[in-house]
């Protein structure tokens, strides 16, 4: 009996040893994982002390680089002659409020802002650095001679900058110094449009459309094309020739210096033409409606009395030609040129040694860009087989084509050709 307490007690003694120690294991574990959270926690502050001192170091080197930057490279007003096909966008003129719809000035500013010609902020507020451009052309046309003027950071090679962060169908091929108030809407004298179309839009109206690559165009058509082109000569009043604008209205009035159809040339075996016209400034549509009115008339949709009738106090339905082939081809300062061109302090606004570029460009990017789409795509062709819903001969008549193109120019209101 004595020895079987003996041992009951033995075991009982070495259980409570061994919860004894079980229980400063536990403790000594809890305690050796506090002692890790606490050194992990304190390795994070560190780490996050750390990245906000570095963090703190950039900006401050980031404000003292822009600080050194606006110090060595003073916000001067330039004008930057531009080059661009229209083709996938959706005018020139930039819209902060429809941002899906990618324009010109959207990618112009994206460069200028990677390229670090003007403050990161100046690209949310164009205002900031005084941008303007000289002309707002619409949906898909191209340019070979815009103007922009803008305050930038006069940076070495800043044309070559800014090309580096542009798509290739975009180009900036100039940069001039202007004086601190110039404005290249405002002093703008005069703006030069081309259009490039197939010859087959002067073809008579029972004319075999399919025939576009065979059709050749007879020299009296052609005479007769430009004596209509002359007509538009001189100050008109074109509310008939865009949207929204009555025969009152004092804007409709333009004036109009030149305009003519070109001699027909060959390209991928299709002959092209190309109309040049040159005016003070220019209505939403104006000029495409100008061709259209035209391409009318030699067609044998209307008759030649349609365009005088246009400049009335009625309204006419004129039709409206493809933007395709519409490009902005000069700008002209000539007031400016005589003001400030020979004062010895400020370069003229003219580009002679840019022409080259301009020529290769227009080779390279925008007659091909036209000349693929009107195969790909044939928008002449398929314009002209809608000229016989309009009605040349009734005023104010509203057809569905009229209400079609009137919606269609109201959408594009924000981005008028000037």
């Amino acid at each position: 009996m004595f020895k079987t307490r003996q041992l009951l007690s033995a075991l009982f003694n070495h259980r409570l040893t061994l919860e004894r120690n079980g229980g400063l294991c536990k403790l000594f574990c809890m305690m050796s994982e506090a002692t890790i959270d606490e050194q992990q926690t304190a390795k994070q502050l560190k780490r996050a002390n750390e990245e906000n001192e570095d963090s703190a170091e950039k900006l401050q080197a980031t404000k003292k680089l822009k600080a050194e930057d606006e110090k060595k490279y003073p916000k001067k007003k330039v004008v930057l002659l531009l080059a661009y096909s229209g083709k996938g966008y959706y005018g020139m003129q930039r819209n902060p409020t429809a941002t899906q719809f990618r324009t010109i000035e959207d990618e112009l500013v994206t460069s200028l802002v990677k390229s670090g010609c003007i403050p990161e902020n100046h690209g949310d507020d164009m205002k900031k650095m005084s941008f303007q451009r000289c002309a707002r052309t619409d949906k898909g046309v191209s340019a070979a001679g815009q103007a922009v003027s803008l305050k930038v950071r006069l940076m070495e090679d800043i044309i070559e900058k800014i090309n580096e962060h542009l798509p290739p169908q975009i180009r900036v091929l100039g940069l001039k110094r202007v004086t601190q108030g110039f404005n290249s809407k405002n002093n703008c004298d005069a703006r030069t449009y081309c259009y490039m179309l197939p010859t087959l839009a002067f073809s008579p109206k029972d004319n075999d459309i399919g025939s576009i690559a065979v059709f050749r165009l007879e020299p009296e058509t052609l005479e007769r094309v430009n004596r209509l082109f002359a007509s538009y000569k001189g100050t008109h009043n074109f509310h008939n020739f865009t949207s929204q604008k009555a025969a009152s209205d004092p804007s409709a009035r333009r004036y109009i210096i030149e305009m003519s159809c070109g001699e027909p040339f060959i390209n991928n075996n299709t002959q092209f033409a190309v109309i040049t016209v040159k005016g003070q400034s220019f209505m939403l549509h104006q000029i495409r409606k100008m061709i259209g009115l035209v391409i009318a008339v030699i067609k044998g949709y209307a008759k030649e009395d349609v365009i005088e009738r246009s400049w009335g106090q009625d309204k006419v339905d004129v039709p409206k030609a493809p933007g395709l082939g519409l490009v902005l081809e000069k700008v002209h300062f000539d007031r400016y040129n005589k003001r400030f061109g020979e004062d010895g302090l400020h370069e003229r606004l003219e580009w002679d040694q840019e022409e080259e570029a301009v020529k290769a460009f227009k080779e390279a990017h925008i007659y091909p860009s036209i000349v693929e789409t009107e195969r790909d795509e044939g928008s002449m062709v398929s314009w002209m087989s809608t000229l016989h819903i309009h009605d040349f001969e009734a005023s104010a008549k509203a057809t569905d084509t009229k209400n079609k193109d009137q919606k269609q120019d109201n959408a594009e209101e924000g981005n008028a050709s000037d």
